[in-house]
């Protein structure tokens, strides 16, 4: 029925479509049927053609089975109708056969074109900390999270249905458009000597055609309300959202009133769009209860002339009837479709931004820039940075001129502005080439970075501790033994035990499990960001001796703005921004805005 589909819009804001759609969608989902799994995945698509095939035959077998049942009651033969009431008990059972494997086949290369596709984009988002660079970067990926899970989700899903649905109703048109022409004979237009063949044809074209145009002005509207309570629902999600992640300061504000005031504002925009939207729906209700009521006595009515004089039997007026209602389906397939290929092709485009985006990213970083920070490995046990320019990611130049070298087992103590310092930090990290300068590293294997607060996975304790590595990497002695040295002892019985372990602990067993960890994995080089600032000046202290102790070997490079700590430390350095505003880049920056 030619009726525009109401899910149009995800609740995702729907970008700007780039030119050759296709091409790009083919380079990133094509290889799926050129993967490892390359003969299972065609096996499964060409049993899908099969049985939709299998499907269409049997639509037709059941078309001539209503000729023959049809014709065996304008006989009045008992006989006959036994034989085609057996017959249908054939068909139902094969259908139902068909259906459910055909079913089982499309849901299984849903989910194996998802699980690939998905597998495919996480592993370059979740790759040469693409996922952090990707914040700085200009372009079409936020929510990269909700490209992942939902866009792909609705590629994927939909994809495979309308590919199955437009070659049924391809394979559906072209049968019951041979059917119908049969069926129909031809017909004398009065007042003239012309006679036209396979009439019904015509007019199922003619009756699509009108629906097509019709549907598609009554779903204008329904459409564009539909993607306006989209946004409304959204925005309404948004805050909710929003004051449950600052349910703490709300509450110490008492906040509550202005949050409840907030939300019933956003939720009267949510029912103007929705009354909106239901005035929209009275329109295309009112067209597709017209439009179905009438598709099954219209082809009636025009052939019934025809029946009366004897032309055609009752079986077969009865036959032409539904192949008339099946070739108009067919042909009313784009607009039936319509939401769904809209839909499917915005949630396809927000995957391929997010993917291009990424390998804009990588170019960037392969191209000679220098208006970027090289980055190099070497065997050699240093840190060397020479002639490092450090910018923000819209050229602003933080820091520059800073030469540095820093050998196997030296503690180096790193002041000043922040901004500066974490930069710097990011730098070694490989999350931030804007700037310029040469920086050296060691085996990039070697070095652990110990932010402010440490990442701990939801999980069993011993998960979060062992975090990269598997929980099973190390034996129970060396993890009891890293809780006992960083003052977490207390934890040993919740090793097994799962949790929310951020929510759980506060930040200084948290950042004393960070500490824990690096005693489990025993890197050469430790690049502490303010890992320390949840102790009082002497657990501080006594934290960083623990570290040399059982790791003297180890280089170690510590941001800290607290006092005491210069003894702890071979030098310090101090950072600082620079007083004046400057740009790496000539006349415009990366964004295209002027600077200042």
């Amino acid at each position: 029925m030619p009726a525009a589909n109401p899910s149009l819009e995800t609740e995702h804001p729907v970008p700007v479509m780039r030119k050759g759609f296709a091409r790009r969608a083919l380079r990133l989902a094509g290889p799926y049927w050129h993967s490892e799994r390359k003969w299972q995945v065609r096996g499964a698509t060409a049993l899908l053609l099969a049985l939709t095939i299998a499907q269409v035959a049997l639509t037709v077998w059941t078309n001539y089975w209503h000729r023959e049942l049809f014709d065996a009651l304008e006989e009045r033969s008992v006989s006959g109708v036994l034989v085609q009431v057996g017959m249908f008990a054939l068909i139902f059972a094969l259908t139902l056969a068909v259906t459910a494997a055909h079913l089982m086949v499309k849901r299984w290369l849903q989910l194996d074109w998802r699980r690939w596709l998905t597998d495919r984009v996480i592993g370059h988002w979740m790759a040469r900390g693409r996922h952090y660079r990707l914040l700085f970067t200009a372009g079409e990926h936020d929510n990269p999270d909700g490209r992942i899970a939902e866009d792909i989700r609705i590629v994927t899903e939909t994809t495979i249905a309308l590919a199955h649905t437009l070659v049924y109703s391809l394979l559906v048109l072209g049968m019951f458009i041979d059917i119908l022409w049969q069926v129909s004979g031809s017909v004398h237009l009065p007042g003239t000597e012309i006679h036209v063949s396979g009439y019904l044809v015509w007019l199922a074209f003619l009756y699509a055609g009108i629906g097509t145009v019709l549907g598609w002005s009554f779903g204008r509207p329904l459409v564009r309300s539909t993607n306006a309570l989209q946004t409304a629902e959204a925005d309404f999600r948004f805050g909710l959202a929003r004051a449950r992640e600052h349910s703490e300061a709300i509450a110490l504000m008492h906040g509550e009133p202005m949050e409840r005031s907030g939300a019933a504002r956003r939720f009267v925009r949510i029912a103007l769009q929705w009354y909106r939207q239901s005035r929209a729906y009275m329109g295309i209700v009112a067209f597709s209860t017209g439009y179905g009521a009438l598709l099954p006595v219209f082809p009636i009515l025009v052939a019934a002339p025809q029946y009366i004089a004897g032309v055609m039997s009752l079986g077969v007026l009865m036959q032409a009837a539904q192949a008339f209602q099946r070739l108009t389906s067919a042909l009313s397939w784009p607009v039936d479709n319509l939401g769904d290929m809209a839909r499917t092709r915005a949630s396809a485009d927000r995957v391929l931004s997010l993917y291009e985006d990424m390998q804009r990213l990588d170019a960037e970083a392969r191209a000679p820039d220098g208006n970027r920070i090289a980055l190099a490995h070497d065997a050699r046990a240093r840190i060397r940075i020479k002639n490092l320019c450090i910018a923000d990611p819209e050229g602003r130049i933080l820091l520059e001129h800073l030469d540095l070298e820093i050998r196997r087992g030296e503690r180096v103590l790193v002041a000043g502005d922040p901004a500066v310092t974490s930069s710097l930090f990011k730098v070694i990290g490989g999350l931030w080439p804007w700037g310029r300068g040469h920086v050296q590293l060691p085996d990039k294997d070697c070095i652990q970075f110990m932010p402010q607060r440490p990442f701990l996975p939801e999980g069993t304790l011993r998960q979060a501790l062992c975090y990269p590595q598997p929980p099973d990497a190390f034996g129970n002695e060396a993890v009891l033994r890293a809780l006992e040295c960083s003052g977490s002892g207390w934890l040993a019985p919740r090793l097994d035990e799962h949790d929310n372990w951020e929510q759980a602990l506060p930040l200084r067993a948290q950042q004393r499990l960070g500490f824990a960890r690096v005693l489990l994995l025993r890197p050469a080089w430790i690049l502490l960001e303010e890992a320390t600032d949840a102790f009082d000046p002497r657990g501080e202290r006594i934290i960083l001796e623990m570290l040399q102790h059982e790791l003297p070997s180890s280089a170690m490079l510590t941001i800290s703005f607290h006092s005491g700590l210069d003894a702890l430390h071979h030098r310090k350095i101090v950072l600082n921004r620079l007083t004046e505003e400057r740009f790496l880049f000539e006349g415009k920056r990366e964004n295209g805005s002027s600077p200042h």
